[in-house]
């Protein structure tokens, strides 16, 4: 059975860091790689950061080098450094696996408030 638990989430002020953690458990993140999405308030789930199988990876626009996503292959482990942070990047943070040809794995998500 596939499971994604995200971590790291909470209330930081405009400029600062958090970093999230998405532990894989019955699937291989060295094998299918692993991906960051959002979700705020009223708006579409987006995608933030994928990191492949080589260790490729690839960001929005919107938190290129402010983000970097980053995994630890004996521990099963996919993390998002977040620094720089604004209020718009508020949102829920979901942790995913993409299996071909066409099945999704998700996390249940971390809330990050970014708030003075």
């Amino acid at each position: 059975q596939v499971r994604l638990v995200e971590s790291g989430g909470g209330l930081v002020q405009p400029g600062g860091s958090l970093r999230l953690s998405c532990a894989g458990s019955g699937i291989a993140f060295s094998i299918y790689g692993g991906r960051w999405y959002r979700q705020a308030p009223g708006k579409q789930r987006e995608l933030v950061a994928n990191i492949w199988s080589t260790g490729n990876t690839k960001y929005a626009d919107s938190v290129k080098g402010r983000f970097s996503i980053s995994r630890d292959n004996a521990k099963n482990m996919v993390y998002l450094q977040m620094n720089s942070l604004k209020p718009e990047d508020t949102a829920v943070y979901y942790c995913n696996v993409a299996v071909p040809p066409n099945y999704d794995y998700w996390g249940q998500g971390t809330q990050v408030t970014v708030s003075s």
